[in-house]
């Protein structure tokens, strides 16, 4: 039996953005993993990822899953914030052109449209062009159209000739005509497209706490990987998408991303930080490790448990 101060426990943790990433959280919730642990977990969604921020820089959440963009902005303005958990290690996104776009050649002198300036999808998108041998800057123009159906809606009027889609929406822009240009998860560009956010602070007033929502999401991740038809089940009930396609091909491609031991890397804030570098002399004289806290995972790592879950 729990005392009763285990047993009210409390975790507040917030998640931006209606995307698969975010299926480790939906796990947590629908199969009560928290509440297994003895902590009672108050699980917000939240629109846009500057106000779960400010949300955690408040003291209003403990933990926020959320992308590199965030961590970064906010510790190269003085913040505390650091990642205890990788989500998503690399870009899962495709680059989606008109039907008459062949080859990745062929996007020079082209528009393309992204959710808003600076945000993942529009770093994605510029890291993989340099890597694709295309300068974002001088071969292309991008411009901020906002989510996937606005993308969609400014590719259909011609006011873009390409964007960056994740699935499960990919197989819905190949419906309308549109061609899935390029893979981008294929560069395997480190970048933390999610992952969990806390700040120094509380994962020092709270370790313990901590631990226990480090361990639900390995936990969380492991039955995605092993529960096909279950995962996909929530995929489609919290995306409200309903093409077996498009889910099928969502599965492969986060089941791929998610790490079986989730340590939060710092290659994945570098490439976020060297980006940055050449406008903010800050980004370029930062150390890209003081922006992860790899010890919770390492302190679970150690214990046994997360080989334990896949042996099984």
């Amino acid at each position: 039996m729990t005392s009763a101060a285990t047993a009210q426990e409390k975790l507040r943790l917030a998640w931006a953005g209606f995307s698969p990433t975010n299926s480790p959280i939906w796990v947590i919730e629908d199969r009560k993993l928290l509440q297994k642990m003895g902590v009672q977990p108050e699980i917000i969604a939240i629109n846009a990822s500057p106000t779960v921020l400010q949300a955690l820089l408040a003291n209003e959440i403990e933990a926020a899953s959320i992308s590199v963009t965030t961590l970064t902005s906010s510790r190269l303005a003085g913040a505390d914030t650091v990642m205890i958990f990788g989500v998503v290690p690399t870009f899962v996104d495709h680059i989606v052109s008109l039907s008459s776009v062949t080859a990745v050649e062929q996007l020079k002198g082209k528009t393309a449209g992204v959710n808003r300036l600076g945000s993942t999808s529009d770093i994605g998108l510029r890291l993989a062009l340099k890597k694709l041998g295309i300068d974002p800057d001088k071969d292309v123009k991008i411009i901020p159209t906002g989510g996937t159906a606005e993308r969609f809606a400014a590719l259909s009027k011609g006011i873009t000739q390409f964007t960056i889609i994740p699935e499960p929406f990919l197989t819905q822009a190949e419906k309308h005509g549109f061609r899935n240009l390029y893979n981008i998860s294929d560069l395997k560009i480190p970048f933390w497209w999610n992952g969990i956010l806390s700040r120094e602070s509380i994962v020092k007033a709270k370790r313990p706490l901590m631990l226990k929502l480090v361990r639900a999401m390995v936990e969380a991740i492991h039955i995605i990987k092993t529960e096909k038809e279950y995962a996909k089940g929530l995929f489609k009930k919290n995306l409200g998408v309903n093409d077996p396609e498009g889910l099928e091909r969502a599965y492969k491609d986060y089941n791929n991303a998610f790490p079986e031991i989730p340590y939060p890397y710092p290659d994945g804030v570098k490439t976020m930080l060297d980006d940055l570098a050449p406008k903010n002399p800050k980004a370029a004289a930062a150390d890209p490790k003081t922006y992860v806290d790899m010890s919770l995972v390492a302190e679970l790592d150690k214990s046994g448990f997360i080989k334990q879950l896949y042996k099984k």
